[in-house]
């Protein structure tokens, strides 16, 4: 619950220190005193926006800090323990500069506003006293409802639940479409791999068969240039080229001298000697292996225009075939695997919609039996506040079965019907203002006992109503602060009557500036203030008994 409220230079406050109690809290005062500006202050601690508006005139900035005891808000301890910050206290502070810069910090650390805001959901729940014209919005229906039925875990499980799978049939569906564009590529290349594959061509096959076409073409040329050279290199007849190596080797052997050049020359012409031997051998051996052969010529030559034929039709070299027969097998390996994955997702996607038609299901069910629930409590509210005749029902209407809402299944609107017999319709076409105002407050104080926020705040949402109602309405209000923290701005005697504390806000002024303050009044100034709001300035002794035998003392 809300502990402690500080806050420096905010608006016309220049410093309040505010300890709050467990119960119903009563804040009142005269028109204009200030007492919003409280509950403004705690709002831009629980990360409402703020302007340089809200600095004191003639201070740097505006500070405000909200203390809760969280010992009894699990969802909050559980919230602060997976930020990684300190979940035995909860403080939030904001600071403003006059320029207009905003801070937040949660227990000393910096935090973004968003951050603020989460937190602040689990600690405070604040009912406006223009709550009723939300109650025209039907999102704000289903909001009330999913609150009351205490399964708005469930219906924002449900949310993400649509969001995922939304997400998911976006991606299934560009991915679909880009298959289809990749269809006709996949055609292409499967029958350009078909062709290739046909054909088997192999690892440098092209190049060998380019080089015994040569050869087999010009075969006999060799024969003949090869046997001439056989005939000049060979030894078995005298005027060859070893014949004549062997005669310059005789001569150099027979020179009388020991001179260098002389050995260098005989090793030269035995090396040239053997290297002669050893090209007529190579030359010997690769004539064995050339033969006049048309029929493999003409065999050679058709694969070969095969091949030039395909490396042509695909615009590659040849001898690049095999390379482009493989690059072609990749892409057709990466487009299968895309085909694959788009199967995944399409059972990914089937999964996340069924486990969201799942969760939404199990949400209308929880939304069917709260409804009339709480069209029955409401009903009672309503009638203790003078609507007799009025009726509520909450009305689920079921969207087209094509339709998939981020909201669940069905739509929820709360229908009225004010007078008997009269079938009920929408608020907004039967309700006057002054009805919204008490259907309201019904439906407020109804929620508002099954919520799980610890404290509640109603800022004069008794606005229009008087009498013997406000007195329902007090009591109402206090069964609430029985077992929650309750804080009320009221301008109706017998809602601040029913009180556990009274603070009573006032406004002074001096030459030079305004400024607001909050007192916490003690049973006589009590009976002083619910006098004042019974019979306005002028306090009579009447007033006084009256106020007294509201708040339950003995009359003078």
């Amino acid at each position: 619950m809300l502990t402690q409220l500080n806050i420096r230079n905010y608006a016309i406050v220049e410093q309040l220190d505010l300890e709050l109690n467990k119960g119903m809290t009563v804040v009142s005062g005269e028109t204009g005193a200030g007492k919003s500006i409280m509950l403004d202050a705690l709002g831009l601690a629980l990360g409402d926006r703020a302007d340089m508006g809200s600095v004191r005139r003639g201070a740097e900035r505006a500070e405000i800090i909200a203390s809760f005891d969280i010992n009894n808000i699990p969802a909050a301890k559980k919230w602060l323990k997976l930020q990684d910050m300190d979940d035995e206290d909860c403080i939030l502070r904001r600071v403003i500069t006059n320029e207009g810069r905003s801070r937040s910090y949660i227990n000393g650390s910096p935090c973004p506003i968003n951050k603020v805001r989460e937190l602040g959901e689990y600690l405070i729940e604040i009912h406006g006293q223009h709550e009723h014209q939300r109650l025209l919005k039907k999102d704000h229906h289903r909001y009330l409802l999913d609150a009351y039925s205490g399964k708005g875990d469930l219906a924002n499980k449900t949310r993400q639940m649509f969001r995922n799978w939304n997400s998911l049939s976006t991606r299934l569906h560009k991915l679909t479409e880009q298959s289809e564009e990749q269809a006709a590529q996949v055609q292409l290349l499967r029958y350009q791999a078909e062709e290739l594959e046909q054909i088997g061509l192999s690892e440098g096959e092209f190049e060998a068969l380019v080089e015994e076409q040569n050869t087999l073409a010009n075969a006999g040329e060799i024969l003949q240039s090869g046997q001439q050279i056989l005939q000049i290199t060979s030894d078995s007849e005298s005027g060859n080229c070893l014949s004549l190596l062997n005669q310059c080797q005789h001569l150099l052997s027979n020179m009388k001298g020991t001179s260098p050049s002389i050995t260098q020359t005989i090793e030269m012409l035995n090396s040239a000697h053997i290297q002669i031997e050893e090209a007529a051998q190579e030359i010997s051996h690769y004539m064995d292996r050339v033969e006049l052969n048309p029929e493999r010529q003409i065999i050679v030559e058709e694969r070969l225009s095969t091949i030039f034929d395909l490396a042509r039709k695909n615009r590659v070299p040849p001898e690049q075939l095999t390379a482009f027969q493989q690059q072609i097998q990749q892409e057709l390996d990466g487009l299968s695997l895309s085909d694959q994955a788009l199967e995944e997702l399409q059972q990914e996607t089937e999964l996340a919609k069924q486990a969201f038609i799942a969760s939404a299901e199990k949400l209308s069910k929880t939304r069917q039996k709260a409804a009339k629930t709480l069209g029955s409590e409401v009903n009672k509210q309503l009638h203790s506040l003078g609507m007799t005749a009025a009726k509520i029902e909450v009305a689920l209407t079921a969207y087209p079965e094509q339709q998939l809402s981020a909201h669940g299944l069905e739509e929820v609107e709360f229908l009225i019907s004010t007078n008997t017999g009269q079938p009920a319709r929408p608020l907004n076409k039967i309700a006057s203002g002054g009805e919204l105002s008490r259907i309201s407050l019904a439906i407020q104080v109804i929620t508002a006992q099954s919520s799980s926020t610890p404290s509640l705040i109603f800022d004069e949402v008794d606005v229009g109503i008087g009498g013997a109602i406000a007195e329902v309405v007090g009591r109402l209000l206090r069964q609430l602060g029985e077992h929650s923290q309750v804080m009320v701005v009221t301008h109706q005697p017998q809602v601040a009557a029913q009180g556990h504390q009274h603070l009573f806000v006032s406004k002074q002024s001096d030459k030079n500036k305004t400024h607001t303050r909050i007192d916490q009044l003690n049973i006589d100034q009590r009976v002083g203030e619910v006098a004042r709001m019974l019979g306005g300035i002028d306090v009579t002794e009447t007033s006084l008994d009256h106020a007294r035998e509201m708040l339950g003392l003995e009359t003078a």
